[in-house]
């Protein structure tokens, strides 16, 4: 359950944060890293 809240949080961030293709994926893919860094 911890992996899908730390998905959601991440794609809602990256819906919100992303100015379009490429940035919403950095984004993602940034916050999916430091979410599953800090809940280490």
């Amino acid at each position: 359950m911890r992996g899908f809240f730390r998905t959601a949080l991440a794609g809602y961030g990256a819906y919100k944060w992303g100015g379009g293709c490429l940035g919403t994926i950095i984004v993602f893919a940034l916050l999916f890293w430091i979410l599953g860094y800090v809940n280490c």
